[in-house]
């Protein structure tokens, strides 16, 4: 029996009961004001496990494709509960649940107002992610890119910081507006499926087959990538992002940047190259030099940044730039450097979004001016943050280079300007990085320093897990690279066989 139903419904049940445990009832009962902390950490715990039996399991089915799962979910319409993992889909599922856990356990358990509301919808936006990244059913994959939105939103106003509401409107409307641009692509490629074959799907394996004309095909794929431009994000659809990473509650910063965005890079490859490849080659150019632009702007606006979170969220934006980039570039090298970069910036990202979030609590200020140099009281804090920060700048041996190093050299040679400007980006992200490091640990402290403590060893280890997998992305990127390759979808994972058109 395939596990993909499970890894999707899990932590949507999980979010149920983390819910009922806290009712005033089952509070009495519990007697213990964690219980929906315990019950989320422990349904992630049962997830990982799950996703390890699903990984070291020998496939069934010939090809790419290693596993499948379908039922018919609306039949008079060709609508099926379809779900499908290939390399791509289960590398960026490790990557959700590397980043939830510690996410849970280090920066919820503090949450006491309406605790089992927030583990609930904490763990529903973990099902829309999860089921993003399988769903091969285009209703389907619309209903959980959805479903990814509204928990977040709620999320962020709710128990983000001070201006959360104005954040989570402003990333509501962003996202809701550019997902029925995405809804009216599929409806458009259904129908186009429909009028050519008198077939009507919304099967991603048989819409791929679809005959289109250019231009229709570039408008339907336009559609598409608006929708992913925006989540991912691109400049200039982007402004929603610094605002919500920096007001929203520091679990939510983190599955933000480590994950979130990342399906808009996700669904870049999966419908963009993968159900348009000529309509996405001749977008490829303006989608580069978006790209480097993206780069540039989100690096240079870092630069003047005096906010951690702030800081962070417009690297991310650089950052970010390079995935668009390696995805365009019409290359292999290009496409697993992008994939490489969007597994490297979850982990480093999502590592500093937490240490971020340790600082305000500890401080309460988020203003590197007023933080000092904490290196003397934090020296664990201080050197986690310190690794992650210069793995964000690009240091060779950790994945963040990796990523970036193929990328350029795939743009280089599509465009040897384009990689000599994003190349730019670099010497500006170590301005940045190396600023933040200097001015909040490695400066004088602060004539009356408050007191605080230190990462306790516990917390230690689970950072230095994740820096454990920057370290092996960097060292030995082959593995991955290799692993993580997306799957052509003119092979079906139910046999294997080509799909031949109707």
């Amino acid at each position: 029996m395939s596990p993909l139903p499970a890894l999707v419904l899990l932590p949507f049940l999980g979010g149920i009961a983390a819910w009922l445990a806290d009712r005033p009832r089952a509070a009495t009962v519990l007697r213990n004001r964690e219980a929906p902390w315990r019950i989320s950490l422990m349904v992630l715990v049962i997830e990982t496990l799950l996703l390890l039996a699903a990984t070291l399991r020998p496939s069934i089915h010939n090809g790419p494709w290693t596993d499948h799962f379908s039922v018919p979910w609306i039949p008079a319409m060709g609508i099926a509960f379809r779900l499908d993992m290939d390399g791509l889909s289960l590398s960026l599922i490790w990557l959700t649940l590397i980043l939830s856990l510690p996410a849970v356990l280090l920066a919820t358990r503090q949450v006491k107002t309406n605790a089992g509301a927030f583990h609930f919808l904490f763990l529903s936006t973990i099902t829309g992610i999860i089921g993003t990244f399988l769903a091969t059913d285009l209703f389907l994959f619309f209903f959980f890119w959805e479903l990814m939105l509204v928990p977040m939103f709620v999320l962020i106003s709710a128990w983000g910081h001070e201006d959360r509401q104005r954040a989570a409107i402003k990333f509501f409307l962003f996202t809701q507006g550019s997902g029925l641009l995405m809804l009216l692509s599929i409806l458009g490629l259904v129908i186009a499926h429909y009028r050519a074959t008198n077939v009507l799907t919304f099967d991603y394996f048989i819409l791929a087959a679809t005959p289109l004309s250019p231009s229709l095909s570039l408008l339907l794929m336009s559609g598409f990538f608006i929708a992913f431009a925006v989540k991912l994000p691109v400049v200039p659809v982007h402004v929603w992002l610094p605002d919500a990473h920096t007001q929203a509650p520091t679990a939510c910063s983190v599955l933000l940047a480590g994950v979130l965005l990342k399906t808009g890079g996700y669904g870049m490859i999966r419908f963009n190259v993968m159900l348009f490849p000529e309509a996405a080659s001749r977008f490829a150019p303006v989608a580069m030099a978006l790209g480097v632009a993206g780069i540039l702007y989100g690096a240079w606006l870092s630069c003047a940044q005096n906010d951690i979170k702030r800081l962070i969220a417009y690297s991310s934006i650089s950052h970010l730039g390079f995935v668009l980039l390696g995805i365009f570039t019409g290359s292999q090298t290009g496409m697993q450097g992008a994939i490489i970069q969007m597994l490297a910036h979850g982990l480093s990202t999502g590592a500093l979004f937490l240490i971020a979030g340790s600082i305000q609590d500890r401080l309460h200020t988020r203003d590197m001016r007023q933080i000092g140099g904490l290196w003397a009281a934090m020296p664990r804090l201080s050197g986690a943050g310190l690794f992650f920060a210069v793995a964000s700048l690009g240091m060779p041996g950790l994945g963040n280079f990796a990523g970036e190093f193929l990328v350029l050299f795939a743009t280089w040679h599509v465009s040897p300007p384009m990689a000599v400007l994003a190349a730019t980006g670099l010497v500006l992200a170590a301005i940045y990085s190396l600023r933040m490091v200097n001015g909040i640990f490695l400066a004088a402290p602060l004539a009356s320093p408050k007191p605080v403590t230190d990462f306790p060893a516990g917390q230690m280890a689970v950072l230095g897990c994740v820096m454990a997998f920057l370290l092996v992305l960097g060292l030995y990127p082959q593995p991955f690279v290799t692993f993580s390759a997306p799957s052509p979808p003119a092979v079906t994972a139910a046999t294997g066989e080509g799909v031949s058109p109707p």
